[in-house]
């Protein structure tokens, strides 16, 4: 692995992207130390530390939220119209006919997520400073006032940096951009979590947050390469004066060709409902009652949320697969290209039964992803009231770093391979 570390860095391009990623990386993490003025950051810390949601939000902020800087609502309102927009792809006609124009069409969903967002983020930094005025967090609350128009303008233009950020780093450096400022945060919280134990060690939790972590990290990594490989068979061909002799190949089909999408999508979705009911917890009656039950059955390591959770992260596994892998272009394409799967008819069979094996092999990855998901939760069932009890919350984490980091391996291993070197996966 050092070795092709070594290579990555020996090739000038892939070392200039990968330059690129820390720089920006580092830019964020300057980024989050940058305050909003106007709140009290003493009381914003204690709230946080008795309020799991917030905790959860504070995380994927990579500790924003905390120190409330100018990037405390993170890539959040981005995700939440990512998934919008996928949704409304499905039953818009426009945007389905958008969705098979290629790049062109690519760009404009693209564009529209961007102008989505920025309605979301205004929203989401209303709500935050009218949770955190009820909390007496925030003083002189008004949206008439400038000081609070001001709050709101910064925290929708950070977000919208953000998201500037992450498409830069998809388009100049390696990998998913977005996934990468989740990764930093995260990361970001990694030596405060190790100081924490370390104030109060306790040796039986530590071990079996280490087993649980190293199979966790196998069980991913076992799924994000394992793949169905369907054997594809080229006939001869004639193209001009020129005879091509037909030869044997395989599809390669991922076990979970959605990634980590389905992870950060159901923690998205599952933070939405406690999201809103945080926001009228200390209205005060029968709405007060409503949102504090929605945001106690809801709340972290509870059984409706991890029920919810793994229903979410299958449901999404194959969400997001329909729309990464599509049969009928796949099979068109082989049909185009004089190549047939043995035993398989050319056209429609082709499509069936290659919706048939993705569906079979996605129920196996969609279920390994939710078990994994959820399995954290259960541990912290059992090491509540030790320094471990929210293990839940560093289990989604740990989904998700160890995701990206297989994607990114996997993208310098293709790119290493272009160059004739020996990459990470031997």
């Amino acid at each position: 692995m050092f070795e092709a570390l070594v290579n990555a860095f020996r090739a000038p391009d892939i070392r200039n992207r990968i330059l690129f990623i820390l720089g920006m990386l580092i830019l964020v993490r300057m980024l989050a130390h940058v305050p909003v003025p106007g709140v009290d950051r003493d009381a914003l810390e204690g709230l946080i530390g008795e309020n799991s949601f917030l905790q959860m939000m504070n995380l994927f902020s990579g500790g924003g939220l905390q120190n409330f800087s100018i990037i405390a609502l993170g890539v959040n309102p981005y995700i939440t119209s990512s998934i919008i927009m996928q949704l409304m792809t499905g039953v818009v006609p426009r945007l389905q006919q958008l969705s098979r124009e290629g790049e062109y069409g690519r760009q404009k969903i693209n564009a529209y997520t961007r102008r989505l967002t920025v309605p979301l983020a205004i929203l989401q930094a209303y709500g935050y400073l009218a949770l955190l005025n009820a909390r007496d967090v925030v003083t002189g609350f008004d949206v008439t006032s400038f000081a609070t128009l001001t709050q709101i303008i910064t925290l929708t233009a950070g977000t919208i940096l953000l998201m500037w950020i992450g498409e830069l780093i998809s388009e100049r450096g390696i990998g998913n951009g977005i996934s990468f400022i989740i990764f930093a945060g995260i990361i970001a919280g990694l030596p405060g979590a190790v100081n924490t134990f370390l104030t109060s060690p306790d040796l039986a939790a530590g071990l079996a947050f280490a087993a649980l972590a190293i199979a966790a990290v196998m069980v991913i990594v076992y799924v994000q390469e394992g793949q169905r490989r369907i054997p594809i068979q080229y006939a001869s061909r004639v193209r001009g004066r020129r005879m091509y002799q037909g030869g044997a190949t395989f599809l390669p089909l991922r076990v979970n060709q959605a990634g980590v999408i389905p992870i950060i999508f159901a923690i998205s979705i599952l933070l939405f409902p406690v999201q809103m009911a945080t926001y009228f917890s200390a209205s005060g009656g029968v709405i007060e009652d409503i949102a504090n039950t929605v945001i106690t059955w809801l709340s972290q390591g509870s059984p409706l949320y991890a029920i919810t959770f793994f229903l979410l992260v299958v449901g999404f596994t194959y969400f997001y697969t329909a729309f990464t892998f599509k049969p009928d272009e796949t099979a068109d394409q082989l049909r185009k290209n004089g190549g047939f799967i043995p035993g398989i008819r050319p056209g429609a069979p082709t499509r069936d039964y290659l919706a048939k094996v993705v569906f079979r092999i996605s129920l196996a990855g969609a279920i390994f992803l939710g078990i994994v998901a959820v399995s954290p939760i259960i541990v912290g069932w059992f090491f509540r009231d030790s320094v471990l009890g929210s293990f839940a919350l560093g289990g989604t984490s740990l989904l998700i770093v160890v995701s990206v980091v297989v994607e990114t391996m996997k993208q310098l291993e293709a790119q290493l391979m272009m160059r004739n070197y020996e990459g990470f996966i031997k």
